[in-house]
């Protein structure tokens, strides 16, 4: 639906004084679309920040009869707020009801309505309006159930892998997360905690992380740099793949994750590990089937490694321990 928003703040100030349509003009950001402070107006008219409030709100109420020409406007952003679930982070939803152009105009519409009701950020949400008071506390049970669903998981969760504790549509559930500080959807569409690299990337390092995400394999490093971009410099990937320690050189250029189960180190001390994680003898068969899990390295490279009668002996059986 298309207002012309402009034309309707202008008319419905067009009666105030002088001053206070110009208060409420600046306070808005209706002619120059950013809003001005109190004290800002304040010191243009040498009067105090509580005096400019108070043309404000005189001017507010003023405005009330001209209000019910415009029903079909508060009727559709009552409706709009609906689909939200009743609530919405401020942000989108004045640029989907009014555009870039005319988001001062949607905020002063939706500040004249008492059907209307805006909370101001905190530390845990965003900005938003709602409709009633009660969306408010439900957005913040499903924060809170989402929130600990991923500390669970530890990995990002799209909306269809959530059942949340209340019936929900999927505009109301994304607007529901949308207000939060502390989840974020990351480019891949998921949901997740603001700080991690697949929700926020930073630099090249992240953006090789969620390279190997997505791939789910091990990778050259020359291969990571062009996944990450074209224009991504060989040299500086390679750089940060040896630097971090989330990546693990798992053969002849090639890197893999090290929550996948690859080890950092020479192939000697990858069956050195082996061992001491068994704490027994073992076959070559089962050293080498062990090895290949957290390298990606030939057979006769494993066994190479393992005939060094420095590091590790055979017994009657056949079975490799380590030498003490």
């Amino acid at each position: 639906m298309i207002f012309n928003y402009s034309k309707i703040c202008s008319e419905l100030l067009e009666d105030l004084p002088g001053r206070t349509k110009d208060v409420l003009s600046r306070r808005f950001g209706l002619k120059a679309g950013q809003r001005e402070t109190l004290q800002a107006i304040g010191e243009s008219y040498s009067i105090t920040r509580e005096r400019v409030r108070q043309i404000e709100m005189d001017g507010i109420l003023r405005l009330s009869p001209g209000l019910k020409k415009h029903q079909k406007i508060f009727q559709y952003f009552n409706q709009s707020l609906k689909e939200f679930g009743n609530l919405k982070k401020e942000e989108p939803l004045l640029s989907q009801l009014g555009g870039q152009k005319f988001n001062p105009h949607v905020f002063f519409l939706l500040n004249l309505s008492d059907r209307f009701e805006r909370f101001s950020e905190n530390q845990n949400l965003h900005s938003l309006w709602t409709i009633e008071n009660h969306s408010l506390k439900t957005a913040q049970q499903v924060i809170e159930d989402f929130y600990n669903k991923l500390l669970t998981s530890n990995q990002p969760l799209g909306l269809k892998e959530y059942n949340p504790p209340f019936s929900l549509n999927p505009q109301a559930l994304f607007s529901y997360l949308e207000v939060s500080k502390l989840i974020e959807q990351g480019p891949e569409g998921k949901f997740g905690l603001r700080e991690w690299p697949e929700i926020n990337p930073r630099g090249v390092k992240d953006k090789a992380y969620l390279v190997f995400k997505k791939e789910k394999r091990p990778l050259h490093f020359t291969e990571v740099a062009n996944l990450i971009s074209p224009q991504a410099l060989v040299s500086t990937v390679h750089n940060e793949l040896i630097r971090d320690p989330r990546f693990v050189l798992v053969g002849r250029g090639l890197y893999a994750l090290k929550e996948w189960g690859y080890q950092p180190g020479t192939v000697k001390d990858v069956i050195t590990r082996i061992l001491k994680e068994v704490g027994k003898p073992l076959s070559r068969e089962k050293i080498l089937e062990e090895a290949r899990k957290r390298r990606i390295v030939k057979e006769n490279t494993i066994l190479l490694n393992l005939s060094n009668n420095k590091y590790f002996l055979r017994n009657s059986r056949g079975k490799y321990f380590l030498k003490k």
